[in-house]
């Protein structure tokens, strides 16, 4: 007891990493802060006042600029296709990581292979036949365009991260369950979802992300106003505001809003899911 005591007192606090630590947080919340309080200006004020002084008078006229201009529009077909590409790869996935693990034979490994190879493949070598896919099925400039190429690839890396949560789960779960009748989409449903619930979570929040913030498929695959999303209506904006910072950056802080909401949502379960279920 005296000896960890005195191990304890003679503990030096890691100053070094302290500073670093803050030298990192001052990274992340200058630009952050930056953007907020620039949004915040107006137009004269940003070309005139110090860049990190709060303004004297704050006004939200390039919000209401921003909103003026179809950013609501945007901002639905953003929500549209990330909630439909996470519920159709989430959904894929689940299945096939239950697959994968619960099956035996060759099939099941050559599927597993099979998603993992599909990591392998960047998106941008594949655009073109994508392209020629997508038009040659009629679906060019619809947002199903988006949702079903960015489907297809969320889903290899998804099935990895479920099958290896799957395989921490005990296989007398899955045997009492056979015992008492239940079939493979009563098992899904009522002993793999609740207990995969953090790494669906997990997935869920990173699948979103990317599919918010995706910007090669809405560039290639639409092209009408009507289907644009939130990435390539900033990018839009950059040229009908020209020199408007306040106001592109106010679209910039509005389109981050429902990003920051999912992540307040999900965040308990979204750190359990990263630290749990990769320990095979």
């Amino acid at each position: 007891m005296v000896a960890g005591t005195r191990r304890g007192a003679g503990t030096r606090p890691n100053v070094l990493g302290g500073l670093a630590g803050f030298a990192w947080l001052l990274v992340v919340l200058v630009p952050v802060y930056y953007v907020v309080i620039t949004s915040l200006r107006d137009q004269e004020g940003f070309f005139s006042a110090n860049p990190l002084v709060p303004p004297e008078s704050a006004t939200l006229d390039s919000y209401r600029l921003v909103l003026e201009n179809d950013f609501l529009r945007y901002l639905g077909n953003s929500v549209v296709v990330t909630l439909a590409t996470v519920v159709v790869t989430v959904g894929v996935s689940l299945l096939a990581a239950y697959y994968v693990v619960r099956a035996d034979g060759r099939l099941a490994r050559l599927t597993y292979q099979t998603f993992l190879l599909g990591l392998a493949i960047p998106l941008q070598a594949t655009i073109i036949p994508v392209y020629y896919l997508i038009t040659q099925a009629h679906l060019y400039d619809t947002l199903l365009a988006i949702i079903l190429p960015s489907s297809a690839f969320a889903i290899p890396l998804t099935v990895v991260i479920l099958a290896n949560f799957l395989r921490d789960v005990p296989n007398e779960l899955f045997e009492s369950m056979r015992i008492d009748g239940a079939g493979h989409w009563r098992v899904v449903w009522s002993l793999v979802l609740p207990l995969t619930r953090p790494a669906v979570v997990t997935v869920a929040v990173y699948d979103a992300l990317t599919v918010w913030n995706g910007f090669l498929f809405p560039l290639i695959l639409t092209q009408s106003p009507d289907q644009r999303v939130l990435p390539l209506a900033l990018w839009s904006f950059q040229g009908q505001f020209t020199v408007n910072i306040p106001a592109v950056l106010a679209a910039v802080v509005l389109s981050t809003l429902p990003v920051l909401a999912l992540y307040i949502l999900g965040r308990r379960q979204l750190v359990s899911g990263l630290t749990a279920g990769f320990g095979r």
